[in-house]
């Protein structure tokens, strides 16, 4: 297991650092520029921004000392748009809001939609069946970019019981909408997958050899079937983990949360492509690390496939 776990680290390490950069190459062969805008700049007051910034020296040059900044300091860098702030500090601000309502939708789509998974397969063909299978398929048909505009017309306009928008530290009455919609088409994915895995279980040989001693059924489902039934859930949850936080554009742009969303989108409209590196570099870097988390929580649950 400890081996396993030092291999994927020293795979994990050069796969960040050729995204960084693959995507530092990307942004430089971009057309235009941050600081070409409709009206260009006298050639002078160009050349001095771009010297102030480093974008005068060659893209070898600049790889390596954007490299070096992050490898020994942790710095993105200063951003192109926004005067006198650091990527770092436009990092801090938004994934801290990311994070919270992220990790809130994660808990509450895997919660429910292994509730409704177990659920309907140990009921298997009843009403309860039915109802978590359809609630299930239109989770799936409502993702959160339409999700956030019906919950605000049902919520803010029409019953007026809930905030259209805003952060103010976290309050509970601002993190339900962006939470459920952001989470509501997982859940129904998750419902699908434990519902169809846990049928399977069920069915197994060891199954039935543990009702044939006689142990209540709860016993069998809790301690026998659970552990094999979550296996492709966990294979399913490292991804949707990463899209909670990654895929929030629409949840910041819909409720207005100040997450690292909003920060992602403007820095593409506006070429600030230090803000946009040191984004995807951290949307990266989370990939890689869940991924590994993945496979360990595998061995975890299975020790019969422990690498």
């Amino acid at each position: 297991m400890l081996s396993f776990t030092i291999r994927r680290l020293f795979v994990a390490i050069p796969t960040i650092l050729i995204l960084v950069v693959a995507c530092f190459f990307l942004m430089h062969l971009a057309p235009g520029g941050p600081f070409n805008g409709e009206r260009p700049l006298p050639p002078v007051v160009l050349a001095n921004i771009e010297a102030r910034y480093g974008l005068d020296q060659p893209l070898i040059v600049q790889l390596w000392q954007y490299l070096t900044n992050i490898v020994l300091h942790f710095d993105f860098g200063p951003s192109f748009v926004f005067k006198d702030r650091d990527v770092n500090d436009i990092i801090a601000q938004g994934f801290p809001i990311s994070l919270t309502y992220g990790s809130l939708s994660f808990l509450a789509a895997t919660v429910v939609g292994v509730s409704l998974g177990v659920a309907a397969a140990i009921r298997h063909n009843t009403w309860i069946d039915y109802f978590a299978v359809s609630l299930g398929i239109l989770a799936q048909a409502l993702p959160n970019f339409i999700m956030g505009p019906i919950l605000i017309l049902t919520f803010t306009l029409w019953l007026g019981i809930l905030p259209g928008g805003g952060w103010y530290g976290g309050q509970w009455q601002y993190l339900i909408m962006p939470v459920i919609a952001l989470s509501t088409s997982f859940m129904g994915s998750i419902a699908r997958i434990t519902r169809s895995s846990m049928l399977e279980v069920m069915n197994a040989n060891f199954i039935r050899t543990a009702r044939a001693k006689g142990l209540p059924e709860r016993t069998v489902i809790w301690r026998h079937a659970m552990k094999p039934t979550l296996l492709p859930v966990i294979s399913y949850l490292g991804p949707v983990f990463v899209y909670v936080l990654t895929g929030s554009v629409f949840v910041d742009l819909y409720f207005s949360t100040g997450g690292l969303g909003q920060s992602f989108v403007n820095s593409a409209l506006s070429r600030d492509y230090a803000v946009l590196l040191g984004v995807t570099i951290l949307y990266g870097t989370l990939t890689v690390v869940v991924n590994l988390l993945t496979d360990l929580s595998y061995a975890w649950f299975d020790p019969k496939i422990r690498y």
